[in-house]
């Protein structure tokens, strides 16, 4: 801790650098990564390595595309045994992206596992492709070209693919000395330089120009460097002229002349976040130079060909032997370590070494913060210095410090120490040199605890992502469940162990843990080719409308019939039943569903609304000649000619036959011959009686005055006698034929009795044709009949003479004491005789 600032290198009056070795590396390259295409992704990324890329081929050597982790441990490689490779970068969700000579794009796992390619285009193909650039912008991944013709083509986002081919530069006959990528207001633009002159390529236009602030003498660009943000653009001319400004060039940050003229190998922004310092690194063969808005720079020689790799806060070295980082001295940091340092949080660090000590210094050092009432800020300054930190031992020198101090502060909330002991051992966990991702506090906070599951998950460290779950204490869907599931989706891409162990390990380990989808491993096992495997699967899945699509995709509609049935689920059911409908032929799928009785009669109800030809196939095949009969009833009455009618339904009445159903014959061959009289009615009086009941048939020719075909279908149809009487009562009443009606009555004694007559005159608002019935109704009835016609007098002698209370005090409800005194004294008379006996 000494001597803990030895490493640190001043620019300017402010800003400190210092480079730091994150591991030794033990890659064992034998070639110069000079003779390799070298693509290394952000954030801690892995490697990829291209051997052999740009030495001259052998027919027997074939190039080895390698990936290895950050700490140098290979993951995978495999021989490229395709085109030419111009081109290697890695896309945002870590999968490696190899550009080829004709433009197609092929796609890779972490592991060298082919995921799928894509074409830039015919205009490519054509004239190959002779420079490329892997970019990320808030769309996704994007991939330009240039190609041979010296035109420009890209895709902002490989994920959707839409090819947009550049304006073409004026008079251009060679390639570009170098040209960049830019981002500005959401749309994607190309800088080029040619010469001295440098050109802008918008979707529609290109036009020419000059940096604010540039020196007319600087030369001719020969390198350019676009910021980890896109914000900031760095220019190098054959004079050795560094310039710097917005990615926008509306604006020049600073300038510096570097006195190298030759053309740097590679030129990468170091910038951290809310630094108001801007710097850029430029590296040679063997010098590395760090500038900035200072007239001085920063010089570290290179012992060994190195590659850059730019990051959020800094930018990562790799070499044959080691990988490093270069970055900015945080200011935290600066405060608390910088050497002389009254920064209260110095004045804390110091304080516990002292206490450690049991020296009374620590509460000298303590006093001074206090009596400056510094202390919460100098707590605040040490835990955030410590997120800063790479090496453990000055994390946990900082952490003591902060938990010392917030001692003495009253209410100092805990939260923000007790998240960054959390934040650092996850980091500390993940930088280990077997896991390989040397994350910064400030890159970890940047890419967010889900991403970096992700990306452990995609490395397949699977115990290491689920020990941070339990660590963080997160949700079991966000956390636990997701990589149990994706250790699952990878458990079923093993082959050497047979499928119902594997089906029985992940249904070990997975359980019924909330968010697992055991439909979606399943998906991946039959992706994989092991049909059995997914089966055995989604056996463990609870949701039947998740295993059900999953079975017809593997074609197992029988299964996934049963499955659907067991769910209760009836649009699940007819889900399959309507797949197997499509999947087989008309026999066999009429069979299968004669095994399922539950899918049956759904599909018989499906038919009855929707395809009532294959109900009738369906009964057919059962020698259902019942439900055959009640088809032909049923099309009977979507036959329009008359003709067509009595001949379905004498269809339906052979069935009812063959189904031994007496009754439903009789009532069929009834309307088969009252189809047929109503026809003769309709065509001799020209009036509509087709489709009409039996009963309104009846009414009808009464009401028109046609009693005898009336008495006809009476006799013929055999309707009741007590059923007919009340018909035509009713049709002469509302024909208002009272004449008819009383002869009707004396025909032969009423079936119905008289007081029907009565109630229908009364209805009919005829009290006087209602009088004429009253006296002939019977004696039990007689009270009811002459209330009905008012007759309340009468009324009350019927109900004297019967010598029931109940009648004489219904006849008095009915009675009005202004107008029927008379019929009140003699009921309550009366009622006043019978209470005495």
């Amino acid at each position: 801790m000494d001597c803990y600032t030895a490493n640190w290198n001043p620019l300017g009056e402010e800003a400190f650098y210092r480079k730091f070795e994150l591991y030794a590396m033990e890659w064992s390259l034998k070639e110069d990564l000079r003779d390799c295409l070298v693509a290394a992704a952000p954030y801690g990324g892995p490697i990829a390595l291209l051997k052999n890329a740009r030495k001259e081929k052998s027919p027997s050597a074939r190039p080895l595309l390698e990936i290895y982790s950050a700490s140098g441990l290979l993951l995978a490689s495999i021989p490229w045994k395709s085109g030419q490779l111009v081109q290697l970068g890695w896309t945002t969700s870590e999968d490696l992206l190899c550009i080829q000579e004709d433009g197609t794009v092929l796609i890779y796992n972490l592991f060298c596992e082919f995921k799928r390619h894509f074409s830039m285009g015919n205009e490519v193909l054509q004239n190959h492709v002779l420079e490329a650039k892997v970019f990320h912008t808030e769309y996704g991944t994007g991939v330009a070209i240039l190609t041979r013709a010296h035109r420009f083509s890209l895709t902002t986002n490989i994920d959707d693919l839409k090819l947009r081919r550049m304006p073409e530069v004026p008079g251009l006959q060679k390639p570009p000395s170098c040209w960049a990528v830019l981002s500005q207001d959401r749309v994607t633009i190309i800088l080029l330089a040619v010469g001295q002159d440098l050109y802008l390529l918008d979707n529609t236009s290109c036009s020419v120009v000059t940096p604010p602030g540039m020196s007319p003498s600087a030369g001719a660009c020969l390198h350019m460097a676009v910021s980890f943000n896109y914000r900031c653009l760095a220019l190098f001319t054959d004079t050795g002229y560094i310039w710097m400004g917005l990615a926008t060039m509306k604006e020049k940050l600073c300038e510096f002349n570097s006195s190298v003229r030759s053309p740097p190998k590679q030129m990468v922004w170091c910038m951290r976040p809310r630094s108001r310092q801007r710097a850029v690194v430029v590296a040679w063969e063997r010098q590395l130079m760090v500038v900035g808005n200072s007239t001085e720079c920063i010089q570290f020689v290179l012992d060994e060909d190195s590659y850059l790799v730019p990051e959020l806060d800094g930018v990562r070295i790799l070499s044959r032997t080691s990988h490093e980082f270069l970055h900015e001295i945080p200011e935290a940091s600066q405060e608390i370590f910088k050497i002389a340092s009254m920064a209260p949080g110095a004045l804390l660090l110091e304080a516990q070494k002292e206490y450690e000590k049991e020296s009374q210094k620590a509460d000298e050092y303590l006093r001074e913060i206090k009596d400056q009432k510094l202390l919460p800020e100098a707590v605040s300054q040490c835990i955030e210095a410590a997120g800063y930190e790479h090496e453990p031992d000055t994390q946990k020198s900082l952490l003591r410090a902060a938990s010392f101090g917030k001692c003495f502060v009253d209410k100092f909330p805990p939260e923000s120490f007790v998240r960054m002991c959390q934040d650092l051992r996850v980091l500390n966990a993940i930088r280990d040199y077997q896991i390989g991702i040397p994350l910064t506090f400030t890159q970890y906070k940047r890419l967010t605890i889900e991403v970096l599951l992700d990306r452990l998950v995609l490395r397949r460290l699977y115990p290491l992502a689920i020990r941070i779950c339990e660590y963080l204490r997160l949700s079991e869907i966000q956390g636990v469940s997701r990589i149990l599931a994706h250790w699952a989706c990878y458990k079923v891409q093993q082959k050497d162990k047979s499928d119902e162990e594997v089906a029985h390990a992940i249904n070990q380990k997975l359980g019924d843990t909330p968010g697992i989808s055991y439909s979606e491993i399943a998906a991946r096992a039959y992706d994989c080719g092991r049909t059995e495997l997914a089966i055995k699967l989604l056996e463990y899945e609870p949701r039947s409308g998740e295993q059900v699509p999953l079975l017809l995709k593997m074609k197992r509609s029988k299964l996934a019939l049963s499955k659907a049935i067991e769910s209760g689920d009836t649009d699940l059911v007819y889900t399959v039943v309507l797949h197997l409908k499509n999947e087989l032929n008309r026999g066999t799928f009429f069979m299968t569903l004669q095994n399922q009785p539950v899918a049956l009669s759904l599909y018989r109800q499906f038919c009855k609304h929707q395809e009532r030809e294959t109900l009738k196939d369906l009964y057919n095949q059962d020698d259902n000649h019942q439900e055959l009969g009640n088809f032909h009833v049923h099309s009977s009455y979507s036959e329009k000619r008359i003709e067509g009618r009595v001949g379905a339904l004498q269809n339906a009445l052979d069935e009812y036959y063959k189904a031994k159903n007496e009754f439903a014959a009789k009532a069929t061959e009834e309307q088969i011959k009252l189809l047929r009289l109503q026809r003769h009615l309709q065509e001799d009086f020209d009036k509509p009686y087709l489709d009409l009941s039996l009963h309104d048939t009846v009414s009808n020719l009464i009401l028109d005055g046609h009693h005898k075909r009336a008495e006809q279908l009476y006799r013929e149809f055999k309707i009741p006698d007590k059923r007919y009487w009340w018909l035509k009562i009713s049709a002469l009443a509302n024909r208002g034929d009272w004449e008819e009606m009383e002869k009707f009555s004396k025909s032969k004694k009423s079936p119905i009795g008289y007081l029907p007559f009565v109630e229908i005159s009364v209805k009919h608002h005829n009290r006087y044709e209602a009088k004429k019935y009253a006296p002939r109704v019977t004696p039990e009835q007689r009270v009811k009949a002459f209330v009905l016609v008012g007759d309340l007098d009468q009324a009350a002698d019927a109900a004297i003479e019967h010598k029931n209370e109940a009648e004489m005090n219904f006849v008095l409800s009915k009675c009005a004491a202004s107008t029927d005194a008379a019929v009140v004294e003699k009921l309550n008379r009366a009622r006043a005789q019978l209470l005495k006996k």
